[in-house]
């Protein structure tokens, strides 16, 4: 099946858009198809110098740790001012986390809280004056299959995505009437950078990819061009009946539920 996801055009042109952890891996697929699709950009990211310094200008990137109120501010101020306004907020920034219960400690639980649930209110609370003079304001929030399912090994960041996706919901109510559609996207497990770290950590690294590969029923990972694709759906024109929603992204692992492959015919 083909992963690659075509372009519908310059569908986006006018509007502007501002993109939280859009350095890297789904933040920056998202990034660059909301260019690609005629949004002028701003991307926030701990350390946008992983991009070469082309695309940086070209993307309008700008050094921001979400844990930072008076930096999101200053730099949610600088990108509004530089687009003439926001239309489109991607709150992307997040890490992970692993572990049961038991396995972190409160400042690693306040660390995680802080970037993936607090860094999301920061952000929106500071691009709200500028969404709300939008003709097509739209929030999209990263969430995940993890809110919505229990994985093993997962306990603070599914704590932090269930957090998420409850934000979503509730601030979808409360700026519904205001015009700014609030939605978040589920992804599954994602070809990201971060699990191509955990891969590379696990005693075989083979053997733990076939095992998430399999995990989803499409029988493989998602790609970030993937989630873009329906991010920036979200945030389009063309959902703008769309609020309160979570759209997975997780080829088919929150929805299905399939038997078993049939075991191979002896020879």
């Amino acid at each position: 099946m083909n992963s690659e996801v075509p372009s519908p055009g310059r569908d986006l042109a006018g509007l502007t858009a501002l993109v939280t952890g859009g350095a890297s891996g789904i933040g920056l697929a998202t990034a660059r198809l909301l260019a690609a699709r005629g949004a002028r950009l701003a991307v926030l990211d701990r350390d946008p110098r992983v991009l070469p310094e082309a695309e940086r200008a070209e993307l309008g990137a700008l050094a921001c740790d979400v844990t930072d109120d008076e930096a999101v501010r200053a730099s949610v101020a600088a990108a509004a001012e530089r687009l003439g306004g926001l239309d489109i907020l991607v709150n992307n920034a997040g890490i992970g986390a692993q572990g049961t219960v038991a396995d972190n400690d409160d400042e690693e639980w306040r660390r995680v809280l802080d970037v993936n649930v607090l860094g999301m209110v920061r952000v929106t609370r500071a691009a709200l004056p500028h969404l709300r003079r939008s003709k097509a304001a739209a929030v999209v929030n990263t969430c995940s299959i993890a809110a919505t399912a229990g994985l093993p090994q997962r306990a603070l960041y599914s704590a932090s995505k269930g957090a998420v996706l409850a934000l979503t919901l509730a601030m979808a109510a409360d700026h519904i009437r205001e015009g700014i559609r609030v939605n978040c996207v589920n992804p599954g497990t994602a070809a990201t950078p971060w699990v191509d770290r955990l891969l590379q950590a696990a005693e075989d690294p083979e053997a733990e990819r076939a095992a998430l590969n399999a995990r989803q029923p499409l029988g493989r990972l998602v790609t970030a061009q993937e989630v873009a694709a329906a991010i920036v759906y979200l945030a389009s024109p063309a959902s703008g009946s769309t609020t309160g929603t979570a759209l997975p992204v997780d080829g088919g692992m929150a929805g299905l539920r399939l038997r078993p492959p049939a075991p191979e015919a002896a020879g």
